[in-house]
C-alpha cells in the first residue's frame, strides 16, 4: 500500500458499503415513511443518514486590504482563498471560522458579523463567511497554505481564486465597501452545468 503525503485529501464517502452498527453490507433504498434514497442495513435496521457539510471562514480585513491564503493542498492547489474549511464537531460556526483563520493564515482577528451564507447543493455543502478585523500584520501560514498576503481591493487576483463561494463573497465585499454598508448575503450557487451565460 502506498502512503500518501500529509496533504492528501480524501473526504468521507457519501455512500457507505457496510453498516457502522453491525458491519453487514448495506442496501440503497427508500425506507418506509421516508422520501429519499438511503443506505439501509437489512440486518439490524440502521438507516445511515447523510447531511450537508458546513464550510466556515472569514473575510479578514486589515485597513483597506483583504487577507488571502494560497492553497498548498488539493483541491485547487496554488489558488488564492479566504481562510476557510470544514467545521468540526463540537464547535460553532464562529469558532470554526476563527480556528480555520488561525490554521491557514496564523492571523490574529476580531470576529465580526456573519456576512455570507451560501448554499452549494451540488456539493452537499453550506458555506458561512464572517467579517473579521485583522489586528496585526504578522502572519504565520500553516501547512495548508504556501503563503498568506494582504491585497488591496483593486488588486484581488480574481482569475486565481479557488472557489466560487470565495469569489462571490469577495465581490459582495467590494460592492459593499463602496456603499459603506455590509448586510448579510444569503444565496445559492447553481451547478455550473445549469448556469446561463
Amino acid at each position: 500500500m502506498t502512503a500518501h503525503a500529509p496533504t492528501f485529501y480524501f473526504p468521507a464517502p457519501r455512500t457507505q458499503k457496510f453498516c457502522a452498527a453491525c458491519g453487514t453490507p448495506l442496501s440503497r433504498r427508500i425506507p418506509p415513511e421516508d422520501n429519499r434514497m438511503r443506505d439501509v442495513c437489512d440486518q439490524c435496521g440502521a438507516i445511515h443518514y447523510q447531511n450537508p457539510r458546513n464550510v466556515v471562514g472569514v473575510v479578514p480585513v486589515f485597513g483597506d486590504r483583504i487577507l488571502l491564503c494560497r492553497r498548498a493542498i488539493e483541491p485547487r492547489f496554488g489558488k488564492w482563498t479566504l481562510p476557510a474549511g470544514f467545521m468540526e464537531l463540537g464547535e460553532t460556526t464562529a469558532q470554526g471560522a476563527m480556528r480555520e483563520t488561525q490554521e491557514e493564515a496564523g492571523a490574529q482577528i476580531e470576529l465580526g458579523a456573519l456576512y455570507t451564507v451560501i448554499d452549494v447543493p451540488q456539493a452537499d455543502q453550506v458555506h458561512f463567511f464572517y467579517l473579521a478585523k485583522v489586528t496585526s500584520a504578522a502572519l504565520y501560514p500553516g501547512p495548508e497554505s504556501s503563503e498568506a498576503a494582504f491585497f488591496r481591493l483593486e488588486d484581488i487576483p480574481w482569475g486565481e481564486l479557488s472557489f466560487r463561494t470565495v469569489s462571490t463573497t469577495l465581490r459582495h465585499y467590494v460592492d459593499d465597501a463602496r456603499n459603506g454598508s455590509f448586510p448579510i448575503h444569503y444565496y445559492d450557487l447553481p451547478d455550473v452545468d445549469t448556469e446561463q451565460g
